[in-house]
């Protein structure tokens, strides 16, 4: 019979017809739990359905828009024995259905990139590459495509080149014959994949150029284009944020020249929130999504999976610790998903049982904020997650 297990490793026993109701297997493992008087079940479930793997912490680029500017992480990519141990961690994850190559390194620039997505794609697993496209050879784009990558997402921030330039330091025209040789691989090889999606980070420098964005996805057959705000790490770009805690009228007064759902040709323009106060939703553990470092450490998002700092929605600067639940070196993925810190973790993310603090009154006086901490709830708090309220996006 199940057991549950309590935080004084106390032991009960649930009977079948409980489990049958909520279709949970016979054999399922209980953590118990209290939340403000009520007793909470949570099952011990390796249920994973996402996987985001962040191979280097490298670039070939220094973006001015980049985390990469004010964390205190190492330069370093990931070992090939730390893969090892994530693909051994597979097997136990039956849910498991796509993993995600992306991170605020350049997975590209990784030596082993492609044998990691083939040992991946061996397993019959959905791949996702995150890139900024000036790696994107010819030979690699055929490559590519021959492993049945289904999405591949670049990062365009720019349609003018003196406005990318700016951003990214690099050729805008680079980027852009890399994604038409990958239009003409595909065409080649006889397939629709990899699906091309743009990302383009939102700033008041760059916002008018959106409108002219969407009709160059359309000639680059791109099926999505994914618009997030900036996340101020430093305090240039503190002065380029569209967004702010009070509502604004329309998308068009937040500085986007496009309505919400434009059709790109036959794919989609999606748009972030411009201003606090929607439903607080975490996409990532909404998703059950998992995320490995380039250390094999293992974390809940990607907000909590570095040490930095940034400016948060009322412009208070603030710093964050990298949380992290396990590593693959200790630990195998299902065990740390199941262990008891990640499942509550979970539970009360899924709640949003924080507070939330840029509508409390003594915001301007609370110091805890400063530490990605919260007066109450779990800690680290997600109490003023710009990504849980979709103002800050990634796919």
């Amino acid at each position: 019979m199940p057991k549950i297990l309590s935080n004084s490793n106390g032991k009960l026993i649930l009977p079948e017809s409980f489990l049958k109701r909520r279709h949970f297997p016979p054999n399922v493992e209980f953590w118990l739990n209290e939340r403000e008087g009520d007793i909470i079940l949570h099952p011990r479930l390796p249920d994973v359905r996402k996987l985001y793997i962040e191979v280097t912490t490298g670039c070939n680029l220094q973006c001015s828009t980049c985390i990469r500017n004010v964390w205190s992480d190492p330069i370093a990519p990931m070992q090939w024995e730390t893969f090892e141990r994530i693909l051994e961690s597979l097997p136990a994850l039956p849910d498991l259905n796509r993993v995600i190559f992306t991170s605020f390194g350049e997975p590209l620039s990784h030596p082993r990139i492609m044998d990691m997505i083939e040992a991946v794609r061996k397993r019959g697993l959905a791949v996702s590459l995150g890139s900024n496209g000036l790696l994107l050879t010819p030979k690699i784009s055929e490559e590519l495509v021959r492993l049945g990558v289904d999405r591949l997402v670049v990062s365009v921030d720019g349609v003018k080149p003196e406005t990318y330039e700016e951003v990214r330091g690099a050729e805008l025209s680079q980027v852009l014959y890399n994604l038409r040789s990958l239009n003409e691989a595909k065409y080649r090889l006889g397939s629709l994949i990899p699906a091309l999606g743009i990302e383009f980070v939102a700033l008041k420098s760059n916002v008018e150029e959106l409108a002219s964005l969407t009709k160059l996805a359309s000639h680059l057959n791109a099926s999505r284009v994914l618009v997030s705000n900036v996340l101020p790490y430093t305090e240039d770009m503190r002065e380029e944020i569209l967004y702010g805690h009070e509502p604004q009228d329309s998308y068009q007064s937040g500085g986007f020249p496009v309505r919400v759902g434009a059709w790109v040709t036959w794919g989609t323009l999606e748009l972030p929130h411009m201003h606090w106060g929607a439903e607080r939703r975490c996409r990532f553990v909404n998703d059950r999504s998992i995320v490995v470092g380039w250390d094999g450490a293992v974390s809940p998002c990607y907000a909590l999976s570095h040490n930095y700092s940034y400016y948060a929605i009322d412009g208070r600067k603030k710093q964050v610790e990298r949380y992290i639940l396990g590593n693959v070196h200790q630990s195998s993925l299902a065990d740390i998903w199941m262990s008891e810190d990640y499942t509550l973790f979970r539970s009360e993310v899924r709640v949003f049982h924080f507070p939330s603090c840029p509508d409390c009154d003594l915001r301007d006086t609370c110091d805890l904020r400063v530490n990605n901490e919260g007066c109450w709830g779990w800690n680290p708090s997600c109490a003023d997650c710009l990504w849980a309220q979709d103002i800050i996006r990634c796919p």
